[in-house]
């Protein structure tokens, strides 16, 4: 650990002091309130929830990828005893389509299916099991057609929605289009679909109101949106239809798919009884999106020194049946297409297509991952032409604070990119394995591996990443938080959904810090407060933790004018410290429960960042609020034989603005790097003609324990973003960014092949003979 990081969790520093971390308040490793609730299996899952007279449901889904609807007979199914109700297409009261960003899926289809899994109908019964043998009766006559699964043919294909197949163009166009490199390379780069894996069941309780509408209570991730959404659909005002935000076992997109919810509430209004579903893992890898598979085509031009001169690239993302998030993980992939590099000249173009593939949306690092992959697999075959340590060449052409992105917009937050790829460059190499080692775990493949120790080859990679924070191209930020005092007890109401990124942490540690308030409870989460947006792209940590502060602040303000007013002073020069108020020349101090007995204090505020700008028709704009960087040097050891892989380890530095909870922090960069190992070496979902060829978790390979490498978080830059909120940045996207690239750039530098595809595959690790 660096003398950075080291300060910043309170460990010994490198020249043998401690600082000795807060034990409240931000700074502090304060532990998640929910900790125990989770560990010993009492917190409230939505997969837990009961209610008297519940009746259960079951979705039925397509077989097929792309057919026509000639005929749906639900007569079966309704006639079975126990069941309750089904519904179609045809029982959808208001809106028929639903959607992410744009409203183009359907509820249930109607007339042609459109991917692999697609609602067809819903039951609702008395039995758990009875409702999918029901659903399962539901005759469907299909006429089965053609499916479009390569997004290149897509541009050609007869229309597969009636909004048609090009979802998105970004023509970015940045400099000179004539101008050449003395030294070019080109690549072909595919990335695969991951897929989010929830940790927990997908499930959710519609409950009916007496005033006719209905109360969700599902694992949502933005509340509001969901509520919005569900009520058009049912025909009904958004004040009827309230969403009640359950425990989240963890998100990172999954969550924000309405075709679980909107039928559970359609149920719900049309038994009068609550229903509840609990999806099966094959439900959930057939109902949610993916991240987006991806063909990029990158030809980079450089002068004699490694400096470059012009980037040149086709991005085409397989959007799936529809939208959903397509458009912004375009604007990410082609924003973001050079890197955290300086390029005088640019040249992208990006697509987004449907095809019948399953639906592509927002999963942690979209758009930025699969460029991040190409872009740095382009820098190692740079190096290798001109024969530049790939480290060193990277440090030539890394971004600084006042350069220019190829949008056009100008980096005015923090970009320590070359001291993070310094400090993983030089922080120390692990030990060499043994020809023949003892722990014969440590060798790739594991003690069941067939391979010859000899045949072990070590490879030592690097990558640098960014990330935007927030929403991007003219979002609207906001978030309202109310912070409530009474008897020295704070409580925090705010519709920001605790996903895993520590938000009701980090609003108990605000609150502490501003207030000097031991005991901070945050409210759960529904659309009775005021909204707070989605939990991606670090939004709360920014946005609702800003809020929050405000509100404190608020509080504050409150508490200390009666003491100033007696004192003849401005509340300025007052200052809580350590439970205490105190003023700058001694003369008052309390402590900050004296000051609190006896009062009830409140306020509500907002945080609204600046505004951003959509991108224009050449990709030009100044699209984001903030960037995040990351700097990660892997090491691997590969059996060139067999192509077996061991990640080693993984070295990051990250900006990170300001440390708020260093145990947390680490936690969530832990996390990142694994979910990026599992995109670099074993997640891929296969869809052969569109099909999931195995929707369970016995084929789709997540990375265990075992795959895990040693994580070494050598340094965390605290340069304050001047414009957030604490000055802080949200770390969990950029290392998933960051570390498929890493481990791909060791596997080159250990196998010396080009490795262009994610996941890699054995074959690509195989070494070529020489002469």
């Amino acid at each position: 650990m660096s003398n950075d990081a080291a300060t910043a969790t309170g460990a010994p520093a490198v020249d043998g002091t401690r600082t000795e971390p807060p034990t409240h308040g931000i700074g502090a490793s304060l532990p998640p309130a929910d900790a125990r609730a989770k560990t010993e299996g009492t917190f409230p899952y939505a997969a837990d929830l009961w209610a008297e007279g519940l009746l259960w449901a079951a979705v039925l889904r397509s077989p097929h990828a792309h057919a026509r609807i000639v005929s749906v007979d639900t007569s079966a199914a309704s006639e079975m005893p126990g069941v309750r109700a089904v519904v179609t297409h045809e029982d959808v009261p208001g809106d028929p389509a639903h959607g992410r960003s744009v409203v183009d899926r359907p509820v249930f289809a109607s007339d042609l299916v459109r991917h692999h899994g697609e609602a067809i109908a819903a039951v609702a019964a008395d039995h758990p099991d009875t409702a999918r043998l029901a659903a399962a009766a539901i005759a469907v006559e299909y006429e089965i057609l053609e499916p479009v699964t390569d997004p290149e043919q897509a541009f050609a294909a007869d229309p597969l929605h009636p909004d048609g197949n090009l979802i998105r163009h970004i023509p970015l166009s940045f400099g000179d289009p004539e101008v050449t490199g003395e030294v070019i390379v080109e690549g072909l780069y595919r990335i695969g679909r991951q897929d989010p894996a929830p940790i927990g069941a997908e499930a959710g309780l519609a409950v009916p109101r007496p005033d006719g509408g209905v109360e969700l209570y599902t694992a949502s991730t933005d509340p509001h949106t969901d509520r919005d959404r569900a009520a058009a659909c049912f025909g009904l005002e958004q004040e009827r239809v309230k969403v009640v935000v359950t425990g989240v076992p963890g998100a990172t997109g999954d969550r924000e798919d309405g075709s679980f919810q909107i039928p559970l509430g359609l149920l719900a209004l049309r038994t009068g009884c609550p229903v509840k579903l609990a999806a099966t893992r094959e439900e959930s890898f057939l109902g949610h999106a993916h991240r987006h598979p991806t063909l990029l085509r990158y030809r980079h031009h450089a002068d004699a020194e490694g400096r470059l001169v012009k980037v040149e690239a086709q991005i085409l993302l397989d959007a799936g049946a529809y939208a959903d998030a397509s458009s912004e993980s375009l604007a990410a992939a082609v924003s973001f297409a050079c890197g955290p590099y300086v390029v005088p000249h640019a040249f992208v173009e990006g697509w987004a297509v449907r095809t019948n593939n399953p639906p592509s949306g927002h999963v942690r690092g979209e758009g930025a991952l699969q460029v991040c992959a190409a872009y740095e697999g382009q820098m190692d075959k740079l190096a290798a032409k001109l024969g530049i340590d790939p480290a060193e060449l990277r440090l030539r052409n890394v971004l600084a604070t006042g350069d220019l992105l190829p949008t056009g917009q100008t980096v005015t937050c923090p970009a320590p990119v070359a001291e993070l790829l310094r400090s993983v460059r030089d922080y120390p190499l692990p030990a060499l394995p043994k020809d023949t080692p003892r722990e014969e775990w440590l060798l790739p493949g594991g003690p069941e591996g067939a391979g010859d120790p000899a045949a072990v080859r070590r490879g030592v990679g690097y990558a640098v990443g960014m990330v935007h924070m927030l929403g991007a191209e003219g979002t609207d930020e906001v978030s309202t938080a109310t912070v409530k005092v009474h008897d020295g007890v704070a409580t925090v109401i705010c519709a920001a959904v605790e996903t895993g990124q520590g938000f009701t942490t980090l609003a108990r540690q605000i609150v502490q810090e501003v207030l000097g308030v031991e005991e901070v409870h945050v409210a759960s989460v529904d659309t009775d407060q005021p909204p707070a947006g989605p939990a991606t792209h670090g939004r709360h940590t920014w946005v609702s933790g800003g809020a929050v502060e405000r509100a404190a602040k608020m509080v504050r303000t409150q508490l200390l004018q009666p003491l100033a007013h007696k004192f003849g002073m401005s509340t300025e020069l007052l200052q809580i410290a350590d439970g205490k108020i105190t003023s700058y020349d001694g003369v008052l101090s309390t402590t900050v429960m004296e000051a609190m007995e006896g009062k009830e204090l409140w306020a509500t505020a907002q945080c609204r960042p600046h505004p951003t700008e959509p991108l224009d028709d050449t990709g030009q704009g100044d699209a984001f609020v903030g960037l995040a960087f990351c700097a990660i040097r892997a090491i691997v050891d590969v059996d060139i034989e067999l192509g077996s892989i061991r990640v080693v380890e993984m070295a990051v530095a990250q900006d990170v603005g300001r440390v708020l909870n260093p145990a947390q922090l680490a936690t969530r960069i832990e996390a990142g790097v694994t979910q990026g190992v599992g995109a670099a070496l074993t997640e891929n979902l296969r869809t052969p003609r569109g099909l999931i060829r195995h929707p369970d978790l016995t084929h789709y390979a997540l990375p265990t324990s075992l795959d895990t490498p040693d994580i070494r978080i050598v340094k965390l830059v605290e340069e304050r973003d001047v414009v957030a909120p604490f000055g802080a940045k949200p770390v969990s996207a950029v290392p998933v960014v960051t570390s498929p690239a890493a481990v791909a750039s060791a596997v080159r530098a250990a196998t010396g092949r080009p490795v262009n595809r994610l996941p890699i595959r054995p074959q690509a690790a195989v070494a070529v003979p020489g002469p």
